[in-house]
């Protein structure tokens, strides 16, 4: 790796087009700015409901699955690169588009088919040792060997969409029913439930064909009482399980990474912890959500989102921005990532955002609804309305910080009805 030797004058110019407008993806976009490139961002949302659009040199309204017309287009432009970063919609055109204009990807066709199919990936898991959570087939439900409560999922979705955890032989044919007509691919799973098991997140980046670990966390989930116990509440980073799984877990981990042949790129894996072990369900080609990239850039200086500008301007698969050795450790300091969800129903006042965001904790908001607008009965990332990001100077202050932001937003219904749920328990 050869941080030391970039001097960034080669990218000054090129055409850099970004798959989505997310304001997830804003950060991208300002980081190929401070390295003089030309951002393009494209999807099919108006510009007030794809916030990257409005920082990027240029935006077009073609839709991010639209392959030819986004070929032709960038054809037409000259476009030098092309770039998703941490959707999951944005994973399988980003490498199709740029297999067909022939410029770097991060991925081959095989290595995103892997890390966006959940059975594919659990199958290569079990090739390589590493340990998956256990399943069901449909013949098994019909002999009666299934032990409840499971979990039916799609095979490929995103976002928690299509999930129904059942309790019995007769939940299961309208769980598989919904899950399929989720799934890209019209299949389902039927896995153990793993409520109460320690749902964790993790990151790397592969460097010149070498995984590193970015990002370990510990998910706190929502509760089932509001039909949120897939959705993520909140995530506490480093996990408190992170050493133990660096010393344990990952060597295993590490080699399934190597065997899929990446010389540069993302992975994106979700697990369960249990007696030591971590249970993975879900992969992704590309970085999670949110704002943990500004975190760690903060805390160690290491800039993974210039690293990947400049590979898709470049092929570049050895340099980087910063050291990437035990980036997770955050430099002995705390990240968390604060979701506010609420009940279904109309919003008539929507206070304190603004508040919580001058905290000098807190260096990443977005509010994802507004006064007048219906949240949905959905049971999924649709019921999250607002989301902090902040660095705390250690895991001891997190009561501190989720009480200060329960103590000043305020969310209502058009009845005076408070409308957030699943509040992560504190200490007054």
């Amino acid at each position: 790796m050869h941080q030391q030797q970039i001097t960034d004058s080669d990218l000054a110019g090129k055409k850099l087009l970004v798959l989505a407008g997310a304001d997830v993806h804003i950060k991208v976009v300002e980081a190929a700015k401070e390295l003089g490139v030309y951002t393009i961002v494209t999807d099919y949302l108006d510009p007030k409901d794809s916030p990257a659009k409005l920082h990027a040199d240029e935006y077009w309204m073609i839709d991010i699955i639209d392959i030819d017309a986004i070929v032709e287009k960038c054809r037409e432009e000259r476009v030098d690169g092309v770039l998703a970063f941490c959707i999951d919609p944005a994973q399988i055109p980003y490498q199709r588009v740029c297999e067909r204009l022939g410029v770097p990807c991060y991925g081959t066709r095989e290595q995103f088919e892997v890390l966006t199919n959940k059975r594919r990936f659990k199958d290569y898991c079990v090739t390589h040792y590493v340990s998956t959570i256990p399943e069901y087939s449909e013949d098994d439900v019909v002999k009666m060997l299934v032990q409840y409560p499971v979990l039916v999922k799609p095979n490929i979705s995103r976002g928690s969409r299509g999930q129904t955890v059942c309790y019995t032989k007769s939940e299961i044919p309208k769980a598989l029913a919904i899950a399929k007509s989720e799934s890209n691919d019209g299949k389902a799973l039927i896995e153990r439930y793993m409520l109460g098991k320690q749902d964790m997140s993790f990151a790397y980046i592969v460097i010149d064909g070498e995984p590193f670990l970015l990002k370990c966390g510990d998910r706190i989930l929502g509760h089932v009482e509001d039909n949120l116990e897939r959705q993520q509440i909140a995530t506490v980073l480093p996990s408190s399980h992170a050493e133990q799984y660096v010393k344990e877990v990952e060597p295993e981990v590490i080699r399934m990474i190597k065997a899929l042949g990446i010389q540069f790129g993302a992975v994106f894996l979700q697990g369960f912890w249990e007696d030591g072990k971590v249970l993975m369900y879900d992969p992704g080609m590309r970085f999670p959500g949110g704002d943990y990239d500004v975190v760690m850039r903060r805390c160690t200086g290491f800039d993974n989102m210039k690293a990947f500008v400049r590979f898709a301007l470049t092929g570049d698969v050895t340099s980087c921005y910063g050291d990437p050795h035990d980036l997770y450790k955050l430099n002995g300091k705390a990240c968390m990532i604060l979701s506010i969800a609420t009940r279904p129903g109309k919003i008539a006042v929507f206070s304190g955002m603004e508040s919580v965001s001058a905290h000098p904790w807190v260096f990443s908001s977005s509010q994802r609804y507004h006064v007048g607008d219906v949240v949905p009965a959905t049971g999924d990332i649709k019921q999250r309305v607002g989301e902090f990001v902040a660095q705390l100077p250690s895991r001891d202050q997190i009561d501190e910080f989720v009480g200060f932001v329960y103590d000043h937003v305020t969310i209502l219904d058009e009845n005076g009805n408070d409308m957030i749920v699943s509040r992560i328990p504190y200490k007054k």
